[in-house]
């Protein structure tokens, strides 16, 4: 009985995906544009459509060629119910091919920049683009258009791309061959605003605030007299969820804080006392670090570790819920990426990346639904509605802390000795960060300790111990990150503060690698 919270924007767009990996950056800019979206693969196009009812509709790019036989297409009912279509790379192709045109395939490859020559004015980029001048786009095709549907007409084109802005005007069909979602398109953004606003009709006013209201009442209705138990970790999200939850049904819910033994130094005291002394909400503290280190205990697989912390968190919410006489939901804070990747065209890599949460549902055993009032919201998304609810900017601002907790930072096999150490050096670099001030400038920082012990000298006797890995990103909303450009000077500092005064490292390096979308952070 897992039944999951959708709301209903009756201005809204739907993001149909075919696989590209940027498809969450069109809905990233939708909504900075104001306007509510969702995206859905191409698989479950058609019930998307027909439980939104969107306004207007966006097909994304993909990986595929449409030339294939068996490759993805869009719902007829799309065509049919004569909404506003923005069709992108991928999505012009099907678009032209599922109405009369004809695509060519594996001749034409264009990747990176390229310039588009604007031909005729169009309403997809008046205010910024002039006809007869030439602007940056970003391309990435192997196949093209060679024949327009009837009815359409070219009023862009490029070197490799002779169709990359083919429209009808008449349906209101508007087709790119390049990417308006990426930043390498310099006036991308302004061109989707068009899209939604000028062409679609639809106004600016999806806000935090009526999102907040909305999903209010929606848990309300969800829930009724019946009794919630919230899984808090500590983090933004679960934070966020929790307050917004007991906003709804206040007394109904009890939020549980299990200390798993994976957590940073003091997480779960500083949670505990900011909760009970700042928010009238029932909180229990359950200490189940014993329980869960003794299973993961030697345990060297990343997959395993994650399912054997799902499971056991499992077990400790049943047995919590007969204590208070039991429940009827488990609220979790389940974020917008998390559902895009768990039905993902590509398969759902989110089944993998986040099993140790419950994305796709609790075990039937349970006999509880879930609720999930943030699962329409990206990252930076649920930072804004937590300072609608009143959260205070320094605990908005707190790095992201995966459910697994330290377990992911500790790759190899888990030991007490090597958490502790780990511990104690996190909470150093972290330390260090905050005291530069650059904490509110990175958006997640974090120590690793690398299954790898070296020989060192430190004073006169030498050392066998492990390899720190410091790692600092920058990102808007988590679904790609690049490493911080930390100086040497705070590098040396913070390393030589690790080394001598965590008995067990006597070596730091730092992390530049970037997280291009859908990666795991250490596994």
């Amino acid at each position: 009985m897992n039944e999951i919270l959708h709301t209903t924007h009756p201005d809204s767009i739907l993001i149909i995906d075919f696989g590209s990996q940027v498809t969450q950056l069109i809905a990233r800019r939708v909504r900075e544009a104001g306007v509510y979206c969702e995206i859905v693969p191409f698989q479950l196009a058609d019930e998307g459509f027909a439980r939104m009812q969107p306004k207007g509709v966006i097909f994304s790019g993909g990986p595929d060629s449409v030339t294939r036989e068996g490759s993805p297409r869009a719902p007829q009912a799309v065509f049919e119910s004569g909404v506003p279509i923005l069709a992108i790379c991928y999505g012009q192709q099907t678009l032209c091919t599922q109405i009369g045109g004809s695509v060519e395939g594996g001749h034409h490859r264009e990747f990176g920049r390229a310039d588009v020559e604007i031909l005729k004015s169009s309403p997809l980029f008046e205010g910024f683009w002039e006809v007869g001048k030439k602007y940056p786009v970003w391309m990435s095709h192997g196949d093209r258009v060679t024949r327009l549907p009837e009815g359409f007409e070219v009023i862009g084109t490029s070197p490799n791309a002779p169709f990359a802005i083919s429209v009808d005007e008449k349906r209101r069909y508007y087709t790119t061959m390049f990417h308006p979602e990426v930043v390498h398109t310099p006036d991308g953004a302004k061109l989707l605003s068009n899209f939604v606003h000028k062409i679609v009709g639809l106004k600016s006013d999806w806000s935090m605030a009526a999102y907040r209201a909305e999903m209010v009442q929606k848990i309300r209705d969800q829930v009724g007299s019946g009794k919630v138990i919230c899984a808090l970790s500590g983090g933004v999200d679960s934070s966020v969820a929790a307050l917004l939850i007991h906003e709804a049904i206040g007394d109904q819910l009890t939020c549980i804080l299990v200390d798993h033994g994976l957590m940073r130094m003091n997480e779960a005291a500083d949670v505990v006392a900011m909760f009970r002394e700042h928010y009238n909400l029932s909180l229990k503290l359950v200490d189940a670090s014993d329980r869960f280190i003794s299973q993961l205990e030697g345990e060297a697989d990343p997959e395993t570790k994650r399912k054997t912390i799902g499971r056991l968190f499992i077990e400790v919410f049943e047995e919590e819920a007969k204590k208070i006489g039991g429940a009827d939901f488990l609220a979790q804070g389940t974020l917008y990426p998390d559902v895009i990747e768990s039905v993902s065209f590509s398969g759902g890599p989110s089944v993998t990346i986040k099993s140790h949460h419950n994305v796709g549902g609790l075990p039937e055993r349970m006999n509880m639904q879930l609720v999930e009032p943030l699962r329409e919201l990206f990252k930076d998304e649920v930072r804004v509605l937590g300072r609608e609810l009143g959260l205070p900017d320094s605990f908005i601002g707190r790095h992201p802390f995966p459910g697994p907790g330290l377990a992911i930072r500790c790759p190899g096999g888990i030991t007490r000795e090597k958490l502790d150490i780990l511990r104690q050096a996190d909470a150093i670099y972290l330390d260090e960060i905050r005291k530069a001030g650059l904490y509110d400038t990175i958006w997640q920082a974090f120590a690793v300790l690398l299954p790898v012990q070296t020989v060192g000298v430190m004073g006169d006797g030498r050392t066998y111990e492990f390899v720190c890995a410091l790692r600092a990103v920058t990102s808007v909303d988590g679904m790609t990150a690049d490493f911080y450009p930390y100086d040497m000077d705070f590098l040396g500092k913070t390393a030589t503060r690790i080394i001598n005064e965590v008995k067990g490292i006597n070596r730091v390096v730092y992390d530049v690698t970037s997280k291009p979308p859908g990666t795991i952070e250490w596994e």
